[in-house]
């Protein structure tokens, strides 16, 4: 065969160019996708107190231990129409003062830090407690109550929700 009889075909007609052009149009487009991703779904990085936040879950738990030592346990219910949230706090706080005036209801969406809500509840009237939600809750939720808001409260109890719900969320000591 002499090399006048071989006909090449132009590059473009053939199969390997386009096959590693097309590995790498799809390694870029995968790589913006996650890049997109990542930017828009940032969770955070590790702080750098995390030793000291390691070391407060002992903190957390004498809170826990303390609500536990005074019997105290709740129950929250949530009205999905008018978005009113009512709280029974049941327990021993006559060697405390009694009932608080106000709680911090503190709901905690799983894996989504900007759903978080901090609520503060009004006493009524004998461990009674009312609050407003502006707009309805779903999905599931971690609750935290306590006395005061952020790390100087005295007690904490903890429960898990699925909102919405008719029933209502029981709050203990977690221990």
């Amino acid at each position: 065969m002499s090399p006048e009889d071989v006909t090449l075909t132009p590059w473009y007609k053939q199969f390997w160019p386009w096959f590693m052009i097309g590995l790498l149009a799809s390694s870029i487009m995968f790589s913006l996708t996650y890049l997109a991703f990542s930017i828009r779904y940032f969770d955070g990085s590790v702080g750098q107190d995390y030793y000291k936040d390691g070391l407060a879950i002992n903190v957390q738990l004498e809170k826990q231990r303390h609500a536990k030592a005074l019997g105290l346990n709740a129950e929250l219910r949530m009205d999905s129409v008018s978005g009113d949230i009512t709280v029974r706090l049941d327990g021993n706080l006559d060697g405390t003062g009694g009932y608080p005036e106000n709680l911090d209801l503190a709901l905690r969406f799983p894996t989504d830090n900007d759903l978080d809500q901090e609520l503060t509840l009004q006493h009524i009237r004998n461990g009674h407690y009312v609050t407003h939600l502006e707009k309805p809750l779903h999905y599931r939720w971690y609750v935290q109550l306590q006395p005061a808001p952020g790390k100087d409260a005295a007690w904490r109890l903890n429960g898990v929700a699925q909102f919405p719900s008719t029933e209502a969320i029981h709050l203990t000591p977690g221990l």
